[in-house]
């Protein structure tokens, strides 16, 4: 494989991971955090709606736990393509 054809599955594969997580972020926050609030509510989590405790806090562990994933599959995909920035 050459370096340009390299250069394109990299971020190929950079673009996909980007999808995948923002359509996973785009799910949690308007998708459960507005869409599916009623039904969620009829849930008690903790003395409050899950609804509400979802749009307030549970999106919120979720978008964290997308920085770590995003950053670790980065790490492996840069290893991956030959492109990584630390030495050795």
């Amino acid at each position: 494989m050459n370096s340009q054809e390299k250069g394109r599955a990299y971020w190929r594969a950079n673009l996909k991971l980007s999808a995948v997580l923002l359509a996973i972020w785009f799910t949690v926050s308007f998708g459960f955090g507005v869409l599916l609030v009623e039904p969620l509510n009829r849930i008690d989590f903790f003395g409050f709606p899950f609804g509400f405790w979802w749009a307030q806090q549970g999106s919120i562990y979720v978008f964290i736990v997308l920085i770590f994933v995003y950053a670790f599959a980065m790490r492996r995909l840069d290893r991956k393509y030959d492109v990584d920035e630390r030495e050795g």
